[in-house]
């Protein structure tokens, strides 16, 4: 049966809400706690990367609970229903530690909470991620749902990134607030999509397979291990920008006053502008991956937009630091061009593996791929803040509870690599890996 476009764009929406913990996560986190708590970066990306790690075993667990669960609102819904609260209720404690509290205090406040929100994201983010393998069998179909997808994420991307910044202020104490007002949306949004939803196509049948066995068969279809795999290395590259991003803000983009956006900027601030900016570039992007999937193959249209991407950055290496606000805007609108590749394409590829192993084995197990399939974003998303503090921490980079401070010049030309030429290797890295090692595996698997 064919999803009406309603149920398709309804899928989408609850990636809205989602997104704004992603971004929270990579971007907000390690700078709220090294920039408002006075939190050394080098305890702060510890303490972000474990949380991190802790919540990449949570994914297979809820994968296989999710596809063992039974009731009348199928094997998904009450998984992603909780989980928004949850999720929800961790961000708002994180953003709530005192401000007269010592840095170890505060590091184990914020971290507290954190882990209950990445409890709570996982509980929707993996059963919400199988719902696409249940939903449609369609490879175009699929493609048009995560262009919905990535369109919603997109407007999480500028929420998470830009409005909560802009709500927050220059203060601790604001981003609590912001937070509380942005909820009601993160939680709307995936319930929303869930009611949409509801009389999509779905397997209410429970799996009865043990763990061990629904792994053993994930793992035998190499095919979707090599992309997740590879799309780790890839969200390694965009993780690394998102994490150095707020500090970029500040120490690399200067706007001198003089340019067309510097009006803009002094409303929302830098880092809103810049975010904004991306974002519209992954919206006027989705149409374009679609078109290029059907027409190119999703493989060859990833590496495209990989390598698009590794020449924007190059040119944002070469344009930064910069005073020239509205050039470096135009650039970003281009980098969220390059992202809405490996934020769409990738997320239509995996659902079609599923097809593969469901069609040979009979056993419908959407949560174990789906819980597997977060796994090398996951672990990426954990070590890139550990790897950003690393290297600023090598170069002598300094904390402060007042927002800003002066840093020396080596620690400031750390962090321009850090945003720009490293991530654009991994990139380069991942689009060759893609066609050495993951195109022959997926075309002996799809024929």
């Amino acid at each position: 049966m064919a999803l009406s476009r309603t149920q398709k764009a309804g899928w989408g929406l609850a990636d809205m809400g989602i997104v704004v913990f992603v971004v929270i996560k990579q971007l907000l986190v390690l700078a709220f706690l090294t920039n408002y708590l006075g939190v050394p970066i080098g305890l702060a990306g510890i303490v972000t990367t474990a949380i991190l790690i802790f919540d990449i075993f949570t994914d297979p667990i809820v994968g296989w609970l999710s596809d063992k669960t039974s009731s009348k609102w199928g094997r998904r819904a009450p998984w992603i229903s909780i989980g928004a609260l949850i999720m929800v209720a961790g961000i708002l404690g994180l953003f709530a530690a005192p401000g007269d509290i010592s840095s170890g205090f505060a590091a184990l406040w914020v971290g507290s909470f954190f882990v209950v929100a990445t409890i709570g994201f996982t509980m929707v983010a993996i059963p919400y991620g199988a719902t696409a393998g249940e939903m449609t069998q369609d490879a175009t179909e699929r493609s048009e749902m995560t262009a919905w997808r990535m369109g919603f994420a997109s407007l999480g991307i500028l929420i998470g990134g830009a409005v909560i910044p802009v709500l927050a202020g220059n203060s601790r104490e604001g981003f609590f607030w912001a937070a509380l007002l942005i909820s009601p949306l993160i939680v709307g949004a995936i319930w929303l999509s869930v009611f949409i939803t509801r009389n999509a196509p779905r397997i209410t049948k429970p799996s009865v397979l043990d763990p061990i066995s629904m792994l053993s068969l994930v793992f035998q279809n190499k095919a979707f291990v090599m992309l997740t795999l590879l799309y780790g290395v890839m969200t390694l590259a965009v993780a690394l920008i998102t994490a150095g991003l707020p500090f970029a803000a500040l120490y690399l983009i200067l706007d001198d006053g003089q340019t067309a956006l510097s009006g803009l900027a002094a409303g929302l601030g830098t880092m809103a502008t810049l975010f904004a900016a991306f974002v519209l570039g992954s919206i006027l992007s989705q149409v374009f991956w679609v078109w290029a999937s059907k027409k190119l193959g999703k493989v060859i249209a990833l590496v495209w937009g990989l390598v698009f991407y590794v020449f924007v950055l190059a040119g944002l290496y070469s344009a930064m630091p910069s005073v020239n606000l509205t050039a470096i805007s135009g650039l970003f609108i281009l980098a969220g061009m390059a992202n809405g590749s490996y934020q769409q394409i990738p997320w239509a590829m995996y659902p079609d593996l599923m097809d593969v192993t469901r069609a040979q084995s009979g056993e419908a197990i959407e949560g174990a791929f789906s819980g597997l399939w977060l796994f090398g974003q996951k672990v990426a998303n954990a070590f890139a803040p550990l790897l950003l503090a690393t290297i600023l921490g090598t170069y002598g980079w300094r904390e402060t509870t007042d927002g800003y401070v002066e840093q020396l010049p080596d620690a400031v030309a750390a962090l321009h690599v850090s945003v720009t030429l490293i991530p654009a290797a991994i990139l380069m890295v991942a689009a060759l890996l893609i066609i050495v090692f993951y195109k022959p595996l997926a075309a002996k698997s799809l024929g």
